[in-house]
C-alpha cells in the first residue's frame, strides 16, 4: 500500500537533521551539476581539440565517455544504493564525481582527459540513481510529488543551462584558463555538497525494510554488454561514417537485451533478486511512462544538439551568444516543471499529449524562422520559450506519474530504470537527429545548414507527434 500521508518522512538518526528542504536542496544540486556535464563540454570542443591537437575520434571519446559509463553503469549505481546504503553510495558518487572533475580539469593530454572522463561519468552512475531513491524514501503524498516535479525540471533544465553555463565559461577563459573551468567549476561546488551531505542526508527512512540483496552479476554483465553496444556506435557512428561494426553492434546490442530480459524473468521465477524486478515494468503507466519520456528527452537532446551545430557551424555565433540562445527554453521548462501540478484538475490528463503537440508546433516554427539561412528575430525566443513549456508537459507528469507510486522497497529499481531511460534518449536523439542534420548539409554556409536544419525539425516534430498519439495507449495494470 501507498503511504496516504502528506508529511515528509525522514530519518531522524543522529548526525542528520529532519529538513526536508535542504535534503532536497543538496541531492537536487548534485543531480543538476552532473547533467551540466553531459552538455557542458559540447561548446568546450573547438577550445579543447585546438589546445590538445586532439583527434576527431580522440574529441568524440572526450565528450561521450561521461556519457558511456554513465549509461552504463546506472542500474548498478541504483543496485549499490539498495544494497549498502543510498546516503553512502550517493557520498561516494559525488567525492567520485568531484575528484575526476578535477583530474580532467588539469589534464596534459587527450588520453587522460578521456579516461578521467570515464571515472566522471562512473561516479555519477553512483550518485544519481540515489537522488531519485532518497526523494521515493523521504517523502510521501503530496510531498513526493512535489519533489519529484522540482526532479523533473532540474533533470531536463540541465541539458539546455549545461550549453549556457559552458558558452559563458569559455568566452571568459578565466586566467587564461581555455576549456578547463568547465571542469574545475565542479570542484568546489561538490566540496561543498559533500559537506552538507554528510550532515543532512539521513541514513534510512523509517519503515523501510532491508533487503539483503546481491548485484545480480549475470544479470549484470547482460546488461552492460546490452547498453554497451547500444551507445558506443550511437555515439561514435556519425563520426565514422556508420561503418559496419557500427551495425554489428546495434544488431548485437538486441540480442543481449533479449537474454537480460530472459534472464532476469527466470530468475524471478526462481525466486531470485533480479536487477530490475519484474513488479516494477508492472506498475500502472510505467511502460507509457518509459516511452514519453525516451521521446521526450530524445527530442530534447536531438534539437539542442543540432540547434547549437547550426549556431555555431552555419550562423558563426560564439560559444556565448550559442549558449545564450537556450535560456528561454531552460527558464520556461524549469517553471512550468515547477507549476504544473496547480493547473486546473480538468487539464491533467491532457497534459502530456498537449505538451508534445506543443513542441512539435514550436520546433516546426523554430525551422521556420531560421529557415533563411539568418538569426530569427525576435520571434525565435518565444518559440524557444513554447519548445521548453510543451517538453516540460510531455516530460514532467510523465516522470512524476510513473514514481508518485512506487513503493519505497522498488525505489532503487526504479529510480535505475527511469534514468537509464532519461539517458538513453538522449543518447539516441542526439544520434538520429544529429545524423539526419549533418546528412542533409550540402556546403558549408548559413542557407545549407538552415535547410539541413528545416528537415531536422520536422523529424523532431513528427516524434513529438508520436508521443502525443502514444497517450492513447492502454494503461497496464499490476
Amino acid at each position: 500500500m501507498t503511504p496516504t500521508t502528506t508529511r515528509p518522512v525522514l530519518s531522524k538518526d543522529r548526525g542528520t537533521d529532519n529538513r526536508p528542504g535542504v535534503l532536497l536542496g543538496v541531492v537536487l544540486a548534485a543531480q543538476f551539476m552532473a547533467l551540466l556535464d553531459v552538455f557542458i563540454v559540447n561548446v568546450a570542443a573547438p577550445t579543447i581539440r585546438t589546445e590538445l591537437a586532439a583527434s576527431g575520434a580522440a574529441l568524440q571519446l572526450v565528450i561521450a565517455g561521461y556519457t558511456i559509463a554513465y549509461a552504463v553503469l546506472l542500474i548498478t549505481g541504483a543496485r549499490l544504493g539498495d544494497l549498502l546504503g543510498h546516503r553512502r553510495m550517493y557520498l561516494g558518487g559525488l567525492a567520485l564525481f568531484t575528484a575526476a572533475s578535477l583530474a580532467c580539469g588539469l589534464a596534459a593530454g587527450t588520453g587522460q582527459l578521456i579516461a578521467f572522463r570515464l571515472v566522471q561519468g562512473a561516479g555519477s552512475a553512483l550518485m544519481i540513481p540515489q537522488v531519485l531513491s532518497l526523494i521515493q524514501r523521504n517523502f510521501t503524498g503530496e510531498h513526493r510529488v512535489r519533489a519529484l516535479s522540482a526532479y523533473s525540471a532540474v533533470l531536463a533544465t540541465g541539458a539546455a543551462a549545461g550549453q549556457v553555463v559552458g558558452g559563458i565559461l569559455v568566452s571568459a577563459d578565466l586566467f587564461g584558463a581555455g576549456w578547463r573551468p568547465v571542469f574545475l567549476v565542479n570542484v568546489p561546488i561538490g566540496l561543498v555538497l559533500l559537506v552538507l551531505g554528510a550532515r543532512f542526508l539521513p541514513r534510512d527512512a523509517r519503515g523501510v525494510p532491508t533487503r539483503a540483496r546481491g548485484l545480480d552479476l549475470p544479470g549484470l554483465l547482460l546488461l552492460a554488454a546490452a547498453v554497451s553496444l547500444l551507445t558506443v556506435p550511437l555515439v561514435l557512428g556519425q563520426e565514422q561514417d556508420w561503418p559496419l561494426w557500427s551495425w554489428l553492434s546495434l544488431g548485437a546490442s538486441l540480442v543481449f537485451l533479449a537474454a537480460f530480459g530472459a534472464y532476469e524473468s527466470g530468475l524471478a521465477r526462481r525466486g531470485g533478486a533480479p536487477l530490475i524486478a519484474p513488479r516494477v515494468l508492472r506498475i500502472p503507466g510505467m511502460g507509457r511512462a518509459v516511452l514519453w519520456i525516451t521521446v521526450a528527452m530524445g527530442v530534447n537532446a536531438g534539437f539542442l544538439f543540432t540547434l547549437t551545430l547550426h549556431l555555431q557551424g552555419g550562423l558563426g555565433h560564439s560559444a556565448l551568444r550559442a549558449g545564450l540562445t537556450f535560456g528561454p527554453a531552460a527558464v520556461v521548462f524549469g517553471a512550468v516543471g515547477l507549476t504544473w501540478r496547480s493547473w486546473p484538475a480538468r487539464l491533467q490528463r491532457a497534459l502530456v499529449p498537449g505538451g508534445f503537440l506543443l513542441a512539435a508546433a514550436a520546433v516546426v516554427a523554430i525551422g521556420g524562422l531560421l529557415g533563411d539561412g539568418d538569426s530569427g528575430g525576435w520571434g525565435l525566443y518565444p518559440a524557444l520559450g513554447a519548445l521548453g513549456a510543451g517538453l516540460s508537459l510531455a516530460f514532467s507528469p510523465a516522470l512524476t506519474g510513473a514514481l508518485a507510486t512506487v513503493r519505497a522497497e522498488d525505489a532503487a529499481d526504479a529510480s535505475g530504470l527511469l534514468a537509464t531511460v532519461t539517458q538513453l534518449g538522449q543518447l539516441i536523439g542526439v544520434a538520429t537527429f544529429g545524423t539526419l542534420f549533418l546528412g542533409r548539409l550540402a556546403a558549408p554556409g548559413a542557407q545549407s545548414s538552415a535547410d539541413a536544419l528545416w528537415v531536422t525539425t520536422l523529424a523532431l516534430a513528427a516524434a513529438s507527434v508520436v508521443g502525443a498519439a502514444s497517450a492513447g495507449l492502454p494503461r497496464r495494470a499490476r
